[in-house]
């Protein structure tokens, strides 16, 4: 198994940088360029990217880099690699400040709004008052957890 590990990290740290990149722009740019719709305009573009975005490729890279964190992790507790300490740490970065912030917080904002018409009251309020900052702030976890995993699977493939 100890051969495998750099291809494994490497992998990892290709599916971290994709998920990095693409929360980075939804956090820096558009997230802020929906915000400047009105609320029925803004509330229908993010009802049709949460649509678009399950897609196999997103869908390999999101749940693909996960597979590879668990792989690491539990790699990572039973290896004596000088690679381990950043496997384990990159993995947990991962799993814990991507996917379960996705699932617990993201997830259920889109959901909350996919249930609502655009053109609604309701979704305009939602829209205004806590999707946009909320979201977006959840994103910004997101961000930082795909980069901080980045830089630890960069490191553990330096130590491999």
């Amino acid at each position: 198994m100890a051969g495998l590990f750099p291809f494994l990290i490497f992998s990892a740290a290709i599916g971290a940088g994709l998920n990095a990149g693409l929360f980075f722009i939804f956090s820096v740019c558009i997230m802020g360029a929906l915000g400047r719709l009105p609320a029925e305009q803004g509330v229908a573009a993010m009802q049709s990217v949460n649509v678009v975005i399950l897609n196999p490729w997103f869908m390999l890279a999101f749940f693909g880099t996960a597979l590879l964190a668990l792989v690491l992790v539990a790699g990572g507790f039973m290896t004596a690699s000088p690679a381990r300490l950043y496997m384990i740490a990159g993995g947990l970065l991962f799993l814990a400040g991507t996917i379960l912030v996705t699932m617990v917080f993201n997830v259920p904002m889109n959901n909350a709004l996919e249930a609502l018409q655009p053109q609604s009251e309701a979704a305009a309020r939602l829209w205004s008052s806590t999707y946009l900052v909320d979201w977006v702030r959840w994103n910004h976890v997101r961000t930082l957890s795909s980069i901080g995993a980045l830089a630890c699977f960069v490191m553990a493939f330096r130590a491999a």
